[in-house]
């Protein structure tokens, strides 16, 4: 082949390649003005469903949003007081301590109104929603509930891995544990 038709054929390519891209250039314009005709309407379409769904999650997001803070504002109106009752926690305990030894005196008239004291603030922190946990010697010791001050010999086998005694009284207010009581097990 000679220069002359080598120049020919790059010449009749390069035309054909131009030609090509005239024809999709006019092919894109057509569909453009045409997509530009039909989908004006739904452009406007599909704007309305973005808004509708952006307005929708917003409203979702928000509800969750309240729902979220009513529960906290309950968590809190039901421990509002809980620091007041921790710190009155030890006021029960030597209540008891004194209940004990006023027992063992022979004023009975003394120990009624010791009683009819221990009794009132018992009575008036059990309306705020303290409860005293329930703990007795020979229950299963639970980690989750109890605290163990130290572990001594079993008196016998049925007592290992059990409570022996308990030191101090153990309290919840509404469903979390203030104070767990504390313990002695048997291994």
């Amino acid at each position: 082949m000679s220069d002359k038709e080598n120049t020919l054929d790059d010449e009749f390519l390069e035309n054909e390649i131009q030609e090509d891209d005239i024809n999709e250039q006019e092919a894109t314009l057509g569909d453009v003005e045409n997509v530009e005709e039909l989908t004006e309407e739904e452009v406007l379409r599909e704007d309305l469903a973005k808004e509708k769904d952006k307005f929708l999650r917003l409203f979702a997001e928000f509800e969750n949003y309240k729902k979220r803070t009513s529960k906290e504002r309950m968590d809190l109106f039901k421990t509002a007081g809980q620091e007041v009752i921790v710190s009155l926690l030890p006021v029960l305990d030597d209540f008891d301590r004194a209940m004990k030894e006023l027992a063992k005196s022979n004023d009975e008239e003394m120990f009624k109104g010791i009683e009819l004291i221990n009794v009132k603030l018992r009575e008036t922190l059990k309306s705020k929603g303290l409860q005293m946990l329930e703990v007795n010697t020979g229950d299963v010791f639970d980690a989750e509930i109890h605290e163990a001050i130290t572990q001594i010999p079993a008196p016998d086998e049925k007592m290992k891995g059990k409570i022996i005694d308990v030191i101090e009284k153990g309290f919840s207010l509404g469903d979390r544990i203030i104070r767990h009581p504390k313990v002695v097990v048997g291994n």
